[in-house]
């Protein structure tokens, strides 16, 4: 059984001022109802369709349907599962806005006060959505039981910082050229660099020239495609908005009280492990840490999900720390 589920909170301030103007909030739930719930908020491209596709037709895929499904590492046949969309949406980026990950842990509590629900299972947060899950558990210490966290910290990482405005100034000097759309297409290519290893694309690639003049590479076919493709399914405002959103990213670990477990990949190049040990120490609540060794960086989350499943699996049936 799923369900799409909608809160209107019409205009609002956000966190640095700005105003999000006619801002609904909308999720999808899956599985039982009365069943725990487990929230799970994915990375900036994700959307509440974590188990189903957004099509409306049967058996069409979510973004993280190989892990969530009736008898899956989590269970739909003994959990309930909520997943939320970011916000901008569609409706509301005519303006580019500048919004924070707090915003959205507010967003989702108002989410969770429209179906009442008082207190989560847990939040199983991926990237950006497990950013979106420690500003939560910071602001919200009492609305949640557990927290999993996958290739997140409570800062952004310097050099994510650094390669995400060069992403942002390329969309911004295409934009100032007249095709912003050219300009969302190269940071998708760029950022599809920082999301990935070098050792997938070493294995993926063979980088072997085309006869054509200028010519061409398989791998930067591969980008080109990607690219390509994100500009059917991203608006320009939302991507600048959501990127300079992890950059912003700030929590306290001190105040996280709630048990915890983390996950890192070893060739993550956006939430490296030393970021995650470093937010592992200062966590006030008692944690575990797992650092995976995948080819696959910061989308192991996507793309080596048969790494992190048993750690998943775990999580969600209650073992959450290491005593």
């Amino acid at each position: 059984m799923a369900y799409n589920v909608e809160v209107k909170l019409g205009d609002h301030v956000l966190e640095r001022g700005d105003v999000l103007q006619d801002d609904c909030v909308r999720g999808r739930v899956y599985g039982r109802k009365g069943s725990p719930v487990v929230v799970i908020p994915g990375g900036i491209s994700s959307s509440r369709f974590i188990a189903d596709g957004s099509d409306g037709k049967d058996g069409s895929a979510g973004w993280w349907s190989d892990i969530v499904y009736p008898g899956g590492v989590i269970n739909l046949n003994r959990f309930q599962v909520l997943g939320f969309d970011c916000a901008p949406n569609s409706k509301n980026t005519t303006d580019r806005l500048t919004i924070t990950t707090k915003d959205q842990a507010r967003r989702l509590a108002a989410l969770l006060d429209h179906l009442g629900i008082e207190c989560v299972q847990s939040i199983i947060g991926m990237s950006y959505g497990g950013m979106i899950a420690l500003a939560f558990a910071e602001q919200f210490p009492q609305r949640l039981e557990s927290l999993c966290i996958f290739g997140a910290a409570h800062r952004p990482w310097p050099m994510g910082v650094a390669l995400r405005g060069i992403q942002r100034r390329i969309i911004d000097l295409a934009t100032v050229n007249g095709v912003p759309l050219e300009g969302l297409k190269l940071a998708r290519e760029l950022a599809m660099t920082t999301y990935r290893s070098a050792e997938e694309f070493k294995q993926r690639f063979d980088v072997v020239p085309s006869t054509q003049k200028p010519p061409s590479f398989d791998v930067g076919d591969y980008l080109e495609a990607r690219g390509a493709y994100y500009t059917q399914i991203m608006q320009v405002n939302r991507f600048l908005a959501l990127s300079e959103s992890i950059d912003l990213h700030r929590v306290d670990p001190k105040r996280i009280q709630v048990p915890t477990t983390l996950i890192a990949a070893s060739s993550d190049q956006l939430a490296p492990p030393s970021e995650l040990i470093a937010m592992r120490d200062e966590l006030a609540g008692p944690t575990q840490l797992h650092i995976i060794d995948s080819i696959y960086g910061h989308d192991s989350f996507l793309k080596g999900t048969m790494d992190i499943a048993p750690i998943l699996a775990r999580f969600v049936e209650g073992e959450r720390y290491a005593a």
